[in-house]
């Protein structure tokens, strides 16, 4: 193996969130299917993707502590199942309950085997160019935002909305259990070292790089500002992802340029990931991540605002150039902090934490919608929720691991 083998695993992650992630934030073109066909309310449809985010998130604790364990190629392959048969499964429902037993519950099973263990394992493989590294990966999710709503779409429209959860299903499943067999737990388990360097790092190459276990860490301060920052944060991301095709509905345009809007809000978000995982490496990650969180409370203002494409197409721009960083750079700055031994445990217990808050966002757009017939108060409420995290974040420091020096790790 040669030691550039971090960048395969790092594509590795590319695939799998391409295609885990862009089959959820096709969730919204299906949404709109689904409306049409059974006639739900907003609320209650919403619930569906609420439960799913809420669940996906909690179940990345068990899922970064396995992949500490076992490694991502077991884990990975285990969400396979589930995801891709879930997704399938949707092709079925015909009752309410259904989607919220299928969608809710079992490809969020499969769901929480995407972020947490894709994330912390090429943290685990990068010191120095940590940051490009995460931010390369993770525009696997972004593209996929951008290239399989409007997939959706068009496959829903010449094959119906029950073809086209069929196909993703079965993609979903035949992809991400092909690539995970590339994924490996970290560069000592092969005999390797971060960043393909030839040497292990020296003790403290960066700030937090110790032996920060999770109950160490639960003991400081900045852990628990940075789940606070995050849990603000995360509380209203998905609402744009599950009602940007209804809200541009509501405007008076197609559900195809609600599609669209989803996938402007993707290419946002790739070119953030690309760019500020560059510019974290150099300017920092934590201003980095607090200037992206101020960044998306001017998008929801501007979603708040817009009564026309022109503001919609730009407000979901802004929205996915600054979201994408800040779920991007979360893995990062926990590595940056708490070392690289525990990132699994550590990133799964924050992001089931805090990123379990964004179970509530659409479900309660959903509810708003219903009583007052707009998006507005929701929108508001996300930009001051923006720009509370930003400063809970900017109020964080390294913690000081007072233990004796970093003991070298077995390769496994």
């Amino acid at each position: 193996m040669t030691p550039f083998y971090g960048w395969v695993v790092a594509g590795g992650a590319f695939v799998v969130l391409f295609f885990a992630y862009g089959a959820q934030y096709s969730f919204g073109v299906f949404f709109a299917a689904l409306l049409d066909e059974f006639h739900w309310s907003r609320a209650s449809l919403s619930g569906v993707f609420s439960l799913y985010a809420f669940l996906y998130c909690v179940l990345g604790f068990p899922a970064g502590r396995l992949t500490d364990r076992w490694g991502p190629r077991a884990v990975i392959t285990c969400g396979a199942v589930f995801l891709g048969g879930a997704l399938a499964l949707m092709s079925r429902v015909t009752s309410l309950w259904q989607p919220y037993l299928v969608y809710g519950i079992l490809a969020a099973i499969g769901m929480g085997t995407a972020y947490v263990p894709c994330h912390s394992t090429v943290v685990k493989w990068f010191l120095r160019r940590r940051g490009l590294a995460v931010g390369l990966a993770s525009t696997g999710a972004s593209a996929g935002m951008i290239a399989l709503p409007p997939v959706a779409q068009a496959l829903a429209g010449s094959v119906g909305w029950r073809w086209a959860y069929l196909a993703f299903g079965i993609a979903v499943f035949v992809i991400l259990a092909g690539v995970a067999r590339v994924m490996r737990r970290d560069p000592e388990s092969m005999g390797l070292h971060p960043d393909g360097d030839p040497a292990p790092p020296p003790a403290g190459a960066l700030a937090g790089d110790g032996d920060w276990p999770l109950g160490r860490a639960l003991r400081t301060r900045a852990f628990w500002l940075i789940g606070a920052a995050f849990a603000a944060t995360w509380l209203p991301v998905f609402v744009p992802l599950v009602h940007l095709v209804p809200f541009t509905r509501d405007l008076g345009h197609t559900t195809a340029m609600g599609a669209w809007v989803v996938s402007v809000t993707g290419l946002g978000a790739l070119l953030g990931r690309l760019a500020m995982g560059v510019v974290s490496d150099r300017f920092g990650r934590q201003r980095t991540i607090a200037g992206m969180m101020v960044v998306q409370a001017v998008a929801f203002v501007g979603l708040a605002a817009a009564r026309g494409l022109p503001l919609t197409f730009l407000s979901g721009f802004l929205f996915g150039f600054s979201y994408g960083p800040v779920s991007t750079l979360f893995a990062a700055i926990i590595g940056d902090f708490f070392g690289r031994a525990q990132t699994g445990s550590l990133v799964g217990f924050l992001f089931a934490l805090s990123g379990s808050m964004g179970g509530l966002g659409p479900v309660t757009a959903g509810a708003v919608y219903d009583a007052v017939g707009s998006y507005r108060p929701t929108f508001l409420g996300a930009a001051a929720l923006n720009v509370a995290a930003a400063g809970l974040l900017l109020a964080c420091r390294p913690p000081v691991l007072q233990s004796s020096p970093v003991r070298p790790r077995e390769a496994r």
